[in-house]
């Protein structure tokens, strides 16, 4: 390079210097690279932990109306940044979470299992699962068959049951309702993928609507991605998500309301309402649905299944007058409701 002096005395360097867009872009592609590699690393480490696999559910339309999972699948299930509470259950051929293999050509009766997550317990040993120890208890008189999954409600119940009797021929069935059952069967509070709830009908009355699923193509990135699952199954991405909102916002739609039996406590007059439409129009539809007469027909209703909890004023919410209702229109119909608060009252007993 040559140099030139000025009369100051300061010489100048004639060449180019790299431009600042150039050291930019490399600085970027470095830690573009960086970060990839990260993640890349932290995708390996991860496919030899527990971490959740999640359910791959099955397009449910027209044509196929029944929600259900990919069947023939090994699942994990574990929560939590460390994974807690690991367990591995099975999907079956059917698509259900049931270690059985379910046969539609059986000579044995058939008991139907019906429920949402509390059914499905991805997080129970199929063994200590209600619908495994019936099983093994009523091994060589009925067969047992679990049809449930996270998110459905009564009007999803009525579905299944349905399909049990038609495609399996059960005998008998079995309705686990818990305390979101009631206002997540109104499309006002539930327009869940693949479920089906009582929408309004052009004649003011409450029809059966399926709201279809179709899986995106980002789901099957989430399904494949163990860092993904990681996030939002493990670390509930979405939810932490939701808290920092509410937290730095302090939005009162975004602050966590008080629950009782699974539900919120609130008992305002449009949800129960519209809780209580919905009921009246399940058991309108059950006989045509499931098929089955009313003594072949059980409800078990959960409860708050703490003694203190009740004691602490649990009477008037929401979740109190709901299974107070479905147990007195349950029973009026002829149906038997076991209410299973005596039972948890008696367990936890100090």
């Amino acid at each position: 390079m040559k140099q030139r002096k000025f009369p100051s005395g300061k010489a100048v360097v004639h060449g180019r210097q790299p431009p600042r867009f150039r050291q930019f872009l490399f600085a970027l592609i470095a830690v573009a690279l960086t970060v990839i590699a990260c993640l890349g690393l932290a995708e390996i480490v991860l496919r030899f932990l527990p971490v959740q696999s999640g359910l791959r559910t099955q397009p449910v339309n027209a044509e196929n109306p029944v929600f259900h999972f990919t069947p023939e699948r090994d699942v994990t299930f574990s929560r939590g940044w460390n994974f807690d509470l690991v367990n591995r259950r099975r999907v079956n051929n059917a698509g259900w979470v049931n270690d059985q293999h379910y046969r539609q050509q059986d000579e044995t009766p058939l008991l139907a299992v019906i429920g949402d997550s509390y059914i499905e317990a991805l997080m129970v040993p199929y063994d200590k699962t209600l619908y495994g120890r019936l099983a093994r208890s009523l091994a060589g008189r009925l067969r047992v068959y679990s049809f449930g999954a996270s998110g459905a409600a009564l009007s999803q119940y009525l579905i299944w049951a349905g399909h049990a009797v038609r495609e399996y021929g059960a005998n008998g069935v079995v309705i686990n309702v818990v305390g979101n059952d009631f206002d997540e069967s109104h499309i006002s509070y539930n327009k869940g993928p693949g479920l089906w709830v009582y929408a309004p009908g052009s004649d003011g009355n409450l029809h059966l609507r399926l709201i279809e699923y179709r899986p995106a193509w980002l789901g099957s990135i989430v399904y494949d991605s163990s860092l993904v699952r990681y996030l939002f199954f493990n670390l509930q991405f979405g939810s932490t998500w939701r808290q920092i909102r509410s937290f730095f916002f302090g939005s009162p739609a975004l602050a966590a309301p008080r629950y009782a039996g699974n539900t919120a406590v609130d008992a305002d007059p449009g949800r129960v309402g519209a809780s209580l439409a919905a009921m009246d129009a399940m058991f309108r539809d059950l006989p045509a649905i499931i098929g089955l007469p009313p003594d072949r027909v059980l409800f078990t209703l959960d409860g708050f299944r703490y003694p203190d909890a009740v004691a602490g004023g649990m009477t008037g919410t929401y979740f109190d007058l709901m299974r107070r209702a479905f147990r007195s229109k349950a029973e009026s119909l002829g149906y038997e409701v076991i209410d299973l608060d005596p039972h948890f009252f008696k367990h936890y007993a100090v």
